[in-house]
């Protein structure tokens, strides 16, 4: 057999080789079978499901004391939102983790706060009983849905809450991080106390050193602001 007809027959092998591995690929999607389930979800279901997402609404205008580039308070939903965005800019950074689980935290993690508001953290102190608080807020507000989800849900702020698992160490980080942004990026009053953000959420963000990365040029933007103008 010629050289050429060897190759030929190589490169052939090799298409059969990469057009199996396609069709052995359950994450890829060729359009020839549906990507869920299409069986009619059941009726009971589907309404709970979507009285608990009117229900959480609410965090659109609950607001936190943060301020908008625009001088306006932020709400929840903006934080958790921008949160989410924070967290998939790192994605190659964090392939060690499971990034559903981590985008998952990071929405349930201040999903309570639709119900009493959010507390801020010049007001937080220890024994203050806000997280059984805004527990008993976040078991109210999932009352609707069915038990898996509302058992998930609760499952995953209790991880967050608690630290429980190496994906909630990254979002307490990342959630101190996107709090101390906003505050750089707000238009703030002109008696903002910009230092309280260089002891603010050190243990935290403390704890990987992608988190205390981003910590230190955060850090040092703020030590900007902190001086006199």
């Amino acid at each position: 057999m010629s050289t050429s007809l060897i190759q030929i027959a190589i490169n052939l092998a090799r298409l059969a080789a990469f057009r199996f591995d396609l069709n052995h690929m359950p994450f890829l999607y060729t359009g020839n079978t549906p990507m869920a389930d299409s069986s009619p979800i059941d009726p009971d279901r589907l309404h709970a499901i979507l009285q608990f997402i009117q229900a959480a609404e609410a965090l659109k205008d609950t607001l936190r004391s943060g301020h908008t580039a625009q001088g306006r308070s932020e709400s929840v939903a903006e934080h958790t939102w921008r949160l989410c965005l924070l967290v998939l800019m790192f994605d190659k950074e964090l392939r060690d983790y499971d990034l559903l689980k981590i985008l998952k935290l990071c929405i349930v993690h201040d999903l309570g706060e639709a119900i009493s508001g959010d507390v801020p953290a010049i007001h937080q102190s220890q024994g203050d009983d806000r997280e059984a608080r805004e527990r008993e807020d976040l078991h109210q507000l999932c009352q609707p849905l069915p038990a898996d989800l509302r058992d998930e849900i609760t499952s995953l702020w209790d991880e967050y809450t608690n630290a429980a698992s190496p994906e909630a160490i990254m979002v307490k980080g990342f959630d101190k991080l996107e709090t101390m942004l906003q505050h750089l990026a707000g238009r703030n009053a002109p008696d903002f106390d910009y230092a309280f953000n260089l002891d603010y959420g050190t243990r935290q963000t403390g704890r990987h050193p992608l988190l205390q990365q981003i910590r230190d040029v955060v850090d040092a933007e703020t030590r900007t602001r902190c001086q006199p103008s």
